[in-house]
């Protein structure tokens, strides 16, 4: 259902937007998806035992050129997507939506932005620098026609969820400005991604449908037109999968005894996956997440089995990894 008329009503009857209005579109109350970045750093100092130690400083710019890149990215894709926002229950209420924002002060708040986040980049060196370059990359393909991914069905995910894996980097050359993560890691981290994006945009297909606005649903996003719940919900196995995949070749091979925490990781996404199929669910505002006790008892279990296997070394896992056959008489 339309919500207030929101979609009806012209840009001109919009009160005319405020300084407030433009440091609201640049949503840094979605910092909270930073925390994806923390894996990078730590597993950066648990792998490669950096020779010189990283000091806050480089940690506090590195998090600082992200956010204010995310910020670049939230802007672009709030002013992009307000008449597409305004057919949606909750982001109907945005400001953009609501707002008469000058579009030559928001196309100027996004460059400055990214000016500043490339420029504190370029002081942790040069793979820190192209990452950062990616993930401003990642939100013009994702969000600006005539590529727009989020238009595409499936594209839509895999791109969104790209951003992961780009986290992940940032986090490791903030410790590490000279290697990449594992190849395994990063695709773990991307399908891990597509999982929670998948099942956020399967919260949304059931409240929104639940709710009597299956019509509104190509309206606000385009990739809904060929989505269902069906499909949504075999997507997410199918990246939830793939995840466990890569993050188990990972795990054996960098470090076995990680292996033990993989139980506690498939409870983590079994939880999210619970979250998803609730009504009004958190899972389609991730931003939101920590408030779901469940799942936050969940991710500390994660990384209480992960610290703790930092520092168990277990030497019978290499003769369990070892090919064994069971011999029986004839």
């Amino acid at each position: 259902m339309r919500h207030q008329g929101t979609a009806d009503i012209p840009a001109t009857h919009n009160p005319r937007g405020r300084v407030r209005d433009y440091i609201a579109i640049a949503r840094l109350d979605h910092m909270t998806k930073h925390v994806f970045i923390l894996p990078g750093i730590l597993l950066a100092h648990v792998l490669r035992h950096p020779a010189v130690q990283t000091v806050p400083i480089t940690i506090l710019i590195g998090l600082l050129s992200a956010v204010a890149i995310a910020s670049a990215n939230y802007v672009i894709n709030e002013w992009l997507d307000r008449e597409f926002d305004a057919f949606h229950p909750l982001k109907s209420s945005r400001t953009a939506v609501h707002r008469n924002l000058s579009p030559a002060i928001v196309y100027t708040e996004y460059m400055l932005l990214v000016v500043l986040g490339l420029g504190l980049a370029m002081q942790l060196g040069a793979l820190f620098a192209f990452t950062a370059a990616a993930f401003v990359l990642s939100g013009l393909i994702y969000n600006v026609a005539p590529i727009r991914t989020k238009d595409r069905v499936y594209l839509d995910v895999l791109s969104e969820s790209i951003n992961n894996p780009i986290r992940l980097m940032l986090g490791w050359t903030m410790v590490d400005p000279t290697t990449m993560p594992p190849s395994s890691l990063l695709f773990a981290y991307w399908m891990g991604g597509g999982f929670l994006m998948a099942a956020k945009r399967l919260a949304e297909y059931r409240d929104i449908t639940a709710d009597g606005g299956a019509d509104l649903l190509p309206r606000y996003r385009r990739s809904f037109s060929r989505y269902n719940a069906e499909y949504l919900a075999v997507s997410c196995l199918l990246y939830a999968m793939l995840s466990a995949f890569f993050l188990a070749v990972f795990l054996i091979k960098y470090r076995q005894e990680y292996i033990f925490a993989l139980p506690f990781i498939a409870i983590l996404f079994a939880s999210y996956f619970w979250l998803a199929m609730l009504h009004g669910s958190v899972a389609s505002r991730p931003e939101r997440l920590f408030r779901s006790r469940r799942l936050m008892l969940a991710s500390l279990s994660v990384a209480v089995a992960l610290t703790v296997l930092t520092f168990i070394d277990m030497p019978f896992l290499n003769d369990l990894s070892a090919p064994s056959y069971v011999h029986v008489q004839p």
